[in-house]
């Protein structure tokens, strides 16, 4: 992405941010003892890598141990239902997509909404639609081509996951079809294509950029509606350029706290989130060398920011016919 692009994707974040940090209460939370943040999915996908990172840099200004547990299955649900169902007391904390929040009661997996936590993003990551080299695909086009003669595997993290929503939107755009191969995690599904076990994978590019710059993997496009360059590789055009029209598909990761923990513990995550995650260059250089956006926000900010991608998600999820109750019957409207 070009540096100019990319400082106007940011400044609007930085700025709410800024914004939000007066709102937050004066109680200093302290701790006294290890925190658990409960990652609902495998060890080194785009949740983990994230989190592991965010918790390096709260740790110092805590004073205590955060300690990364990695609890996958569900795509997601069942870690995020640990961190539900864990004591309120603002020591169990829980990481991922904040939108899955709001589709996991979409399929039945988990009656939780967005405002049930207190969201802290750190990054929003973008999805690419990669290939096994060994596959005769060059071209997105030629992929899709495929896809049209009949299903090609496809390897996600799962159901609801941001792979799966991005190959699902590009069937809906394009009438592609594919074959669902679902992994525990981003890193397991990218694994496994290079591995040869599916064709192709959609999983986000903080997942792909060490196989991609390894030439493990071809990328065809990025699921966005402008160019991504990932730092040691290159960049990869926007999947814009082969289908017109096509819906935003983003996806905002950070760590989550679930409400009805005391105030003060909030408003102590919301400074330091300020003062250490929004100014972290170690997240910021994350960012630039997996393709990533670097979007730090917190409160109500965050929640503007999650919405529109969980009302998005939801109604394409009852429009492929996966939804087992209708978004209008949780709350989610168009």
């Amino acid at each position: 992405m070009h540096p100019s692009r990319r400082l106007a994707l940011i400044a609007p974040f930085a700025a709410a941010l800024a914004l939000s940090v007066p709102l937050a209460a004066q109680a200093q939370w302290k701790p006294t003892k290890p925190i658990t943040i409960i990652v609902p999915w495998a060890a080194g996908g785009a949740t983990d890598q994230v989190t592991r990172l965010a918790a390096a840099e709260l740790e110092p200004a805590l004073g205590q141990k955060i300690v990364v547990v990695n609890q996958p299955g569900g795509a997601g649900s069942i870690g995020t239902k640990s961190a539900m169902d864990a004591p309120k007391d603002g020591y169990t904390w829980t990481a991922g997509a904040a939108k899955q929040l709001g589709t996991y009661p979409l399929l039945g997996m988990l009656n939780s909404k967005v405002d049930d936590f207190h969201l802290f993003l750190s990054v929003t990551n973008v999805s690419i639609v990669a290939v096994n080299p060994s596959t005769p695909y060059q071209t997105l086009p030629q992929l899709i081509d495929a896809m049209k003669a009949k299903p090609v595997p496809v390897a996600t993290a799962g159901n609801s996951s941001s792979g799966h929503f991005a190959m699902e939107t590009i069937a809906r755009a394009t009438g592609a079809k594919y074959r669902h191969v679902t992994y525990d995690g981003g890193n397991p599904a990218v694994i496994a294509t290079v591995a040869g076990e599916a064709e192709v994978t959609t999983q986000l590019a903080v997942e792909m950029a060490e196989m991609l710059k390894a030439k493990r993997l071809r990328p065809l496009a990025v699921v966005a509606d402008t160019p991504l360059t990932i730092e040691g590789f290159g960049t990869i055009p926007p999947i814009t350029d082969f289908v017109r029209d096509f819906p935003k598909v983003t996806t905002g990761f950070g760590i989550f706290i679930p409400k009805g923990v005391p105030p003060e513990v909030v408003a102590t995550v919301e400074k330091l989130w300020a003062e250490r995650i929004a100014t972290s260059d170690k997240l910021k250089t994350y960012a630039t060398q997996r393709g990533a956006l670097f979007t730090p926000l917190t409160g109500k900010a965050a929640y503007d920011a999650v919405w529109p991608t969980v009302v998005s998600d939801a109604f394409l999820l009852q429009d492929a016919g996966m939804a087992k109750v209708t978004p209008e019957s949780i709350g989610i409207r168009r």
